[in-house]
């Protein structure tokens, strides 16, 4: 026992200086270090807004503990920088390329001009790259050809005022680039070509709203991890290249608004069986939907708007079970509806084929679709009355049929109410030369916000049944053969803001 404390009395000064020592050690490496703060601190004196973060970005502090950072142990070296909707003004600092163990920057959502420094896009470190949502300008300069490979695997640049070429030598380094989304900026010139072949692990590719011309590039076909694939709304042109359906990845094909022309190419669109969203709206595309469009089971949205395409629709349509969206207005399509076996599209909640040359009636398997919230079948050819079934659509929104060859007013309306969500409802030009319903019983509408049935050349007078549209705001009587006064409860519509009775006899 005595032994014992005379060791434990010989060696407690050593012990107290170690304990000393080790505590020094620890506040040494508990907070950034000046390499770390300096970069930080120079970026925040080339705000000019700072949304706050002077007050705790102060110098004398650990960088560590500061807003929008984290560091990571044990050498409290900066890894993210996280300062999205700060409302932040001013330029970013190329200082923050010094931060050598940096593999997040996020700055999007704010208001930062100036350019892009190339520090950042060929930082060692960074990993994801986000400053989507400000008003960063200039050209994307292209890094040196003796630039080693960098680990960049998101870049986010989209909705700047980017302008000028898009670089085109700049991703030969970029190995690892999983992510590129470039759209809505003023980019020009043609889209990259050599993209896939350079970083091979490209999943995501967003180029759309900006100023691309000249054609989609075949080597996007080597795209073989390609999910998501969008150019629309810019200028390119020509044809769908066939190599474009070797990227078999494929989910989301987007090229709308553009001077694309040409038909679908049944054969090789049948290699995108894992695609989920087809647009290419607003083009010059001519011919037929394929058959085989039927064989992309996991097909939801189908946009072929505004385009030249005729032909009826194949029943193969009926084989994309998933469907939630059919936009085919604007194009020469003929033939009967009920061609498409609605029923077996349990999901589909917009159907839209306004100004076709579509005929017959409409199909009652398209009553099944109980989903549905906007069906637009105006400008064409359809004929015959409104069925009851129509009143299972209990959560349709918008509905316009418009410019067709519908008979029996009184019954459409009495049908109609029965779809108590309905918001907006168009049914001019249809029922030519009946008689306006006054019939009280006609309720039920309690939602609706717009009405519109001018050029019908209906006769009679406005019905009081419309008093009780307590919502509405629109109400279009135009181009019809009413008469009488105008009646005085108009003005107890406390919503309505626009009223049309143009062309009448009051």
């Amino acid at each position: 026992m005595q032994t014992l404390q005379f060791l434990n009395k010989t060696h407690m000064p050593s012990f107290a200086l170690s304990l000393v020592l080790l505590i020094s050690l620890s506040s040494l490496t508990s907070s950034c270090t000046e390499h770390e703060r300096g970069p930080l601190l120079q970026f925040l004196a080339e705000l000019s807004q700072d949304g706050g973060l002077a007050a705790s970005w102060q110098n004398d502090t650990d960088c560590c503990k500061w807003e929008g950072i984290t560091c990571r142990s044990p050498d409290r070296a900066v890894t993210d920088v996280s300062l999205a909707s700060r409302g932040l003004e001013g330029s970013i600092s190329p200082f923050l390329g010094n931060l050598t163990s940096l593999l997040r920057l996020n700055l999007s959502c704010n208001s930062l001009s100036g350019g892009l420094p190339l520090e950042l896009v060929s930082s060692s470190s960074i990993t994801i790259l986000d400053v989507s949502f400000n008003q960063l300008n200039g050209t994307l300069h292209e890094l040196p050809s003796s630039t080693p490979s960098r680990p960049l695997q998101v870049l986010n640049i989209s909705s700047n005022l980017f302008a000028g070429h898009f670089p085109s030598t700049t991703w030969k380094v970029m190995e690892k680039l999983v992510t590129l989304n470039a759209s809505n900026n003023s980019f020009t010139g043609q889209m990259p070509t050599q993209l896939c072949s350079t970083s091979p692990s490209l999943t995501v590719l967003g180029l759309c709203f900006n100023e691309f011309s000249g054609s989609i590039p075949p080597s996007l076909g080597n795209c073989s991890r390609l999910r998501e694939l969008g150019a629309g709304y810019n200028n390119l042109s020509g044809v769908i290249p066939n190599e474009l359906f070797n990227a078999t990845s494929l989910e989301y094909l987007s090229f709308p608004n553009n001077d694309l022309h040409g038909a679908i190419d049944g054969t090789d669109i049948t290699n995108l069986r894992n695609l989920v969203t087809l647009d290419l709206g607003r083009n010059s595309f001519s011919g037929k939907i394929p058959v085989s469009i039927g064989q992309l089971k996991k097909l939801e949205e189908l946009r072929l708007d505004n385009n030249n395409m005729s032909g009826e629709l194949p029943s193969a349509l009926s084989n994309c079970t998933n469907l939630i969206t059919i936009d085919l207005k604007s194009n020469n399509f003929s033939g009967e509806l009920t061609k498409v076996n609605f029923s077996l599209l349990p999901n589909l909640r917009t159907l839209d084929v306004f100004l076709n040359n579509f005929s017959g009636k409409v199909p009652e398997s398209l009553y099944s679709c109980s989903n549905l919230t906007a069906l637009r079948l105006a400008g064409n050819n359809l004929s015959g009355q409104l069925s009851p079934q129509i009143g299972n659509l209990k959560y349709l929104t918008f509905m316009s049929l418009t410019d067709n060859s519908f008979k029996n007013i009184t019954n459409a309306l009495h049908i109609l109410k029965r779809c108590k969500n309905l918001t907006t409802l168009l049914i001019a030009l249809n029922f030519r030369g009946e008689i306006m319903p006054k019939d009280d019983k006609i309720d039920g509408f309690e939602n609706l916000q717009v009405l519109g049935i001018g050029g019908c050349e209906l006769s009679g007078q406005i019905p009081h049944w419309i008093s009780k549209l307590g919502n509405l705001q629109i109400l279009v009587l135009a181009d019809n053969r009413l008469n009488g006064s105008i009646p005085v409860w108009i003005k107890t519509l406390s919503n309505l803001f626009y009223l049309d009775i143009s062309n009448n006899s009051f």
